[in-house]
């Protein structure tokens, strides 16, 4: 059997071994999490790569939302942390990048985010920025990050998700990657691509939401070309993540998203 297509399965069996371990000290995430914050052996570890995932201040918080555990942290937190333990996971399997094991969570706040050259962000419909935040994000992008954009749907969602962009970047255009673009072959060859839906496809069959039902995969580039963010449209890639240990949800999506996340790093950390 490919290592692709044992992936679903080595998620499983390392998901339930984790979820022991969770149980009896509790998911250890950034400090102010109320599972405490990550050991100073996992926080100080050496390695060539560190996943970190954006907090943003979103124009429609929900109090009641979030990731797996039912932690509510607002929009930016949904799929958090399972999405981003599992997407490790298969990272530190399918490759031989030397990734951090645990997750950081970053803002723009401050410039920590600049310790960090590539961000994940979810649900970017919600998001908005003060002047400050935008400035910091944009020279960070500029400077080099990387910035992939998932989970969103539905020309509403894309109207209010260019209301954030557009702080961040006036004028650059977005534009629809080509599919022979290196950043579809620089690991594997990503030209054939189809949706992929989040968990709701278990219980409804159906690959998109909301009217989202065409995929895209759109970019803002720099001026030499070089793509600064990457728009994960109308699928929810997250959700592939935190579902490929589960049966129930179908191996060829969880497969592209891990392949896609990959290619996106593998990108964003040589280009």
């Amino acid at each position: 059997m490919k290592l692709l297509a044992r992936i679903a399965v080595f998620l499983l069996m390392a998901s339930a071994g984790s979820l022991l371990a969770f149980q009896r000290r509790g998911f250890q995430q950034y400090d102010g999490s109320p599972f405490g914050s990550i050991p100073s052996e996992q926080s100080n570890e050496k390695t060539e790569f560190g996943w970190s995932r954006l907090r943003y201040d979103s124009a429609s918080y929900n109090r009641f939302g979030g990731g797996y555990g039912g932690y509510g942290g607002g929009e930016w937190s949904r799929d958090y942390p399972k999405a981003d333990r599992q997407f490790l996971l298969a990272l530190r399997r399918l490759t031989r990048i030397d990734a951090r094991s645990t997750e950081q969570v970053v803002d723009l706040n401050s410039d920590e985010i600049y310790n960090w050259p590539w961000v994940y962000a979810v649900q970017a419909q919600t998001w908005t920025f003060t002047d400050e935040q935008a400035k910091r994000m944009r020279e960070y992008l500029l400077k080099g990050g990387f910035l992939m954009v998932d989970d969103f749907h539905g020309e509403a969602d894309w109207e209010q998700f260019m209301g954030g962009l557009r702080l961040i970047f006036p004028d650059r255009p977005v534009e629809e990657i080509p599919n022979d673009d290196p950043i579809f072959k620089i690991n594997y060859d990503l030209q054939q691509r189809f949706q992929v839906p989040g968990e709701q496809y278990v219980s409804t069959g159906r690959t998109y939401e909301k009217d989202g039902y065409v995929p895209h995969w759109r970019a803002v580039r720099d001026d030499d070309g070089r793509i600064m963010v990457a728009i994960c449209f109308n699928m929810h890639l997250g959700d592939a993540w935190e579902w490929a240990d589960d049966p129930r949800y179908p191996e060829n999506f969880a497969s592209l998203a891990f392949r896609l996340g990959i290619n996106y790093i593998m990108y964003g950390m040589t280009r």
